[in-house]
């Protein structure tokens, strides 16, 4: 009969510790008797007092309760839920240094988990103003009887608790400035415990909230809704079931669009289609991708992941011919759409699950000498082996996670005879531990 492991009872009283460092996620690191510890709101080089919340037997994790030598790093949140809330880890960091934690953090990857080091480091791609910045997000809601009303807002740090806000500051200020009109509204649903998330979808003119719901709403509930839709200048949907439930509550599907200015072009989009959160960072992001390509007229570019288009138009201003694939065929569609009625023609576009054995594809057949990987999380390990059989002699790799990056950094330079000329951060989620990267390889 196995028998249930019992808690380890947690020190009480504070302990003092020196941190030296910042973890992946934005913890403070230090020793005690040899053995790791992650504290929650320390920063490298100050003296805490802390107190344990976990400990298990590779490492523990506390929580500062008071700093006794801060960091000249150290700033006032800027958000009176931080530390509370689990959407932002590093508000109280400084927002350079915050920088410079993620560019350690993308090097000691391409370090020990790819064993290699790019020619040239980047300097970070950043806003001065990195406040207001996310047009996509989800939202989680919760009815709790003990409070008497419903919580709108993001899960609490290490919980599954709603966090009770009353704004957010790295939301665009549209959505941040409902988060308690939402909660009302919520409150007076006849289903208001059966309504777990509102997903945030914003263009570049307007904005879309759908609500998603566990059971149909009553016809009161609907009222409700079109009411605060027109009230705020939100466009309502509703999801009942799967993502192919998704509707908009009047009928009629809201335009969102967002505008690449400096190529010209503008992309249109489903609420539930992938974009970029910060729009600021992508200009800037399209813009180094362009310029580090260095694209001239007579270049043939494939590009993976290619979804809406967003780099693929720009691409193709610059280069004699792009291909783009994607695996989900209803961006491929839109992505397609989004070049025509941008006057673009020697851009093409495939379906083609790019984690699966790429056999018989046309594309296969060409040959390109630049290419452009911005796959998910997951990486592009499945398709680098491609790339060297087609002739590419350059390959730009933007990356939402330093590990895989680093991963298939490792198997284009030692596997597929590449080197790693320059890498660097982009800000694209700050006060957060997220690190979105850009690196360029070159063949031999």
């Amino acid at each position: 009969m196995s028998r249930s492991r019992r808690r380890k009872k947690l020190p009480v009283e504070p302990v003092a510790a020196t941190i030296e460092s910042l973890n992946h996620d934005g913890r403070g690191v230090t020793h005690i008797e040899g053995k790791a510890v992650f504290i929650h709101g320390a920063l490298p080089g100050e003296e805490v007092m802390f107190t344990y919340t976990r400990k298990s037997r590779k490492f523990d994790e506390g929580q500062v309760v008071e700093v006794i030598k801060p960091s000249p790093e150290r700033v006032e949140p800027a958000c009176p839920h931080f530390g509370i809330c689990g959407g932002c880890s590093l508000q109280h960091q400084e927002s350079q240094a915050q920088l410079r934690h993620k560019q350690q953090i993308l090097m000691d990857a391409l370090k020990h988990i790819g064993k290699v080091q790019p020619a040239e480091i980047i300097p970070p791609l950043a806003l001065d103003d990195h406040w207001g910045y996310r047009r996509k997000a989800r939202i989680g809601v919760k009815y709790v009887a003990k409070k008497g009303r419903v919580l709108v807002g993001f899960r609490e740090r290490g919980s599954s608790f709603i966090a009770d806000l009353s704004s957010c500051r790295v939301l665009h200020p549209k959505v941040s400035e409902l988060i308690t009109p939402l909660s009302a509204l919520i409150d007076g649903f006849s289903i208001r415990d059966k309504l777990p998330q509102i997903e945030m979808a914003m263009g570049d003119e307007c904005c879309v909230l759908i609500f998603r719901m566990l059971e149909p709403p009553s016809e009161e509930d609907l009222v409700r809704l079109r009411d605060f839709g027109r009230q705020h200048d939100i466009h309502i949907y509703l999801q009942e079931g799967g993502p192919e439930s998704v509707r908009p509550l009047s009928g009629t599907a809201a335009d969102l669009t967002y505008a690449l200015p400096e190529f010209g072009v503008d992309f249109h989009f489903l609420p539930t289609d992938f974009t970029q959160v910060n729009s600021g960072i992508n200009r800037l992001m399209v813009h180094r991708a362009v310029e580090m390509l260095a694209l001239k007229p007579d270049d043939q570019v494939l590009e993976l992941f290619c979804g809406l288009g967003n780099f693929t138009l720009p691409l193709a201003q610059r280069a004699a011919a792009v291909v783009a694939v994607e695996g989900d065929a209803g961006l491929i569609t839109r992505a397609r759409e989004n070049a025509q009625r941008s006057g673009i023609e020697n851009a093409t576009f495939y379906t083609a699950n790019l984690f699966e054995p790429l056999i018989h594809h046309p594309w296969l057949k060409q040959t390109f000498n630049k290419a452009l990987l911005d796959p998910p999380r997951t990486g592009a390990i499945e398709v680098l082996e491609h790339l060297p059989k087609l002739g590419v002699q350059q390959i730009l790799y933007i990356s939402c996670y330093p590990g895989t990056l680093a991963r298939d950094a490792g198997e284009l330079v030692h596997t597929h005879g590449y080197r790693l000329k320059s890498a660097g951060v982009m800000d694209m989620f700050p006060h957060t531990a997220h690190v979105e990267s850009i690196a360029l390889f070159e063949w031999g």
